[in-house]
């Protein structure tokens, strides 16, 4: 796994502050991605009547449509087919990223995660109060695979397919994605 943190990136590109990069080797059946992993830390302020609908007006906003409320599943799994967000609408949670020999990553209010397709994720713990918000870039169907060395081929196959989105689904053409992700 290789890893940039923080403000600034070795390409010149200068990342909003609060922002953390991984890149993932497959690991355990898990094929991850060469496309960063994106955290950005308090992305967003949720609003205090509906928190969840600011993450959803924002995300819809910059093309990442098929919005849904819910948790994060406990299990290491991944999509081939879609490139997924997520935003920590309330709440507080530990995910580790990239497979069981990935990284683990706090999440809390206010928190964006970028998730490109292949990459591993499952919930280690939560607070109570979680809610998440997930999307998709372009609405693109979703599949839920896991770990599985059998089923790796093909679903690297699906996951070169997935286009590269348009927008960040934060900050739109300027934000992060777009730089981090074409630059690859």
């Amino acid at each position: 796994m290789a890893q940039a943190k923080g403000y600034g990136d070795s390409r010149g590109y200068n990342v909003p502050l609060g922002t953390h990069t991984f890149v993932f080797q497959e690991n355990s059946g898990i094929p991850n991605s060469m496309l960063p992993l994106i955290v950005r830390q308090g992305a967003i302020p949720p609003s205090a009547d509906d928190p969840a609908k600011t993450f959803e007006t924002t995300f819809a906003r910059n093309g990442w449509t098929g919005a849904w409320r819910n948790g994060i599943y406990d299990f290491h799994h991944y999509h081939s087919t879609a490139h997924e967000v997520l935003g920590i609408a309330c709440g507080s949670a530990t995910v580790r990223f990239g497979g069981e020999g990935g990284e683990t990553f706090g999440l809390s209010t206010g928190d964006v995660v970028v998730i490109p397709a292949g990459v591993g994720h499952a919930l280690i713990n939560a607070s109570d109060d979680l809610l998440v918000v997930g999307a998709y870039a372009d609405g693109r169907d979703y599949d839920l695979l896991r770990e599985d060395p059998n089923a790796l081929a093909a679903a690297r196959t699906r996951i070169t397919a997935v286009p590269l989105p348009a927008m960040d689904p934060v900050d739109g053409a300027q934000g992060p994605l777009v730089k981090l992700w074409t630059s690859r």
